[in-house]
């Protein structure tokens, strides 16, 4: 049986990531019918989706969404989440308040204790709340996994590098404010903390050595492995390959000695996640748990230096 066209609201229209929320909702066949963002630049809706409503005012958007509700012909079902990390509790309950399920970019929220709250509020609407991850699509960490889920048996010790170069106007936005955002640790290492923890298993103990604005470092224990961990928005990090090619972003993960190639792939993966939820194989709380957990401890963690196994570009720095 064809699947019916499903009607889709986001919050978020003018931020980086929309435009593949928005590709993704218009790939899968459905329909954006309204779409939130207090700043109007969002021209971008164009290229998708021009018939549908705009609002600036979250007020505002939640009375049309009460509205759509009422009606049985264009109720929204789903609500795309691409606001602030701070914002992204108060959003989620929007979406369920009104009927719809929330599909939330990361990190669902963050601080542990409220997906408790709303793990209450799914079971009292009956909606469900879904997290984008999508490194767990990736074909290199989908057979990353496959290799290690036969060595569960023994630890492994990986390195992660992660160097994405950010300007000026990063500090002056809200995700250079570390209560909104989270710092670099939530805001761009916690796709890496869930899929590590995914192959890997749970987290056993955290280790912070370096905390700064623009970059973090530790070693993290997995029930499978020893994670030493580099993230940073600074370019002075890049290493000197990446520099001569002038390359504005350096990821690597070393397993054992050897590196898992992962560079490129990540274009269709919110498209690939957005299909996985509509035929009810998404990831929900459950999954985003450990990584929240994960970044919540090592925001919060005593700073130790350069103690235990630290990760090497720390030599130079520390």
């Amino acid at each position: 049986m064809e699947q019916l066209q499903k009607n889709f609201a986001l919050i978020g229209a003018a931020g980086y990531i929309a435009p593949r929320h928005m590709k993704a909702i218009k790939e899968t066949g459905n329909k954006l019918v309204v779409a939130l963002d207090p700043k109007d630049s969002v021209g971008i809706i164009d290229s998708f989706f021009p018939d549908a409503d705009f609002f600036i005012e979250p007020e505002r958007m939640d009375r049309h969404l009460d509205k759509l509700r009422r009606s049985v012909i264009s109720k929204v079902d789903y609500v795309s989440i691409c606001s602030p990390n701070f914002l992204h509790d108060a959003h989620i309950r929007m979406a369920l308040r009104n009927d719809a399920h929330a599909i939330c970019e990361k990190p669902l929220v963050l601080n542990p204790w409220n997906l408790d709250n709303l793990e209450e509020i799914e079971h009292e609407t009956g909606k469900q709340i879904f997290n984008i991850l999508q490194l767990r699509h990736h074909p290199s960490i989908l057979q990353l996994k496959n290799d290690f889920d036969q060595k569960k048996s023994r630890v492994h010790d990986v390195d992660l590098t992660y160097i994405t170069s950010r300007g000026k106007w990063y500090h002056y936005s809200w995700k250079g404010n570390k209560s909104k955002s989270g710092g670099v640790v939530t805001n761009i290492g916690i796709h890496f903390f869930d899929m590590l923890s995914w192959i890997f298993g749970e987290p056993v103990t955290n280790t912070v050595h370096l905390m700064e604005d623009n970059k973090a470092s530790g070693l993290l224990q997995l029930k499978n492995a020893n994670v030493r961990w580099f993230l940073s928005i600074d370019a002075n990090d890049l290493p000197v390959p990446a520099k001569e090619k002038q390359l504005s972003t350096y990821r690597t993960i070393m397993v054992d000695g050897k590196e898992i190639e992962f560079s490129g792939g990540f274009t269709d993966l919110h498209t690939l996640s957005y299909q996985e939820i509509l035929t009810g194989k998404g990831f929900g709380i459950a999954h985003a748990r450990n990584s929240i957990n994960i970044a919540h401890d090592i925001r919060n963690a005593q700073i130790s230096g350069k103690t235990s196994d630290y990760h090497p570009l720390l030599k130079s720095l520390l």
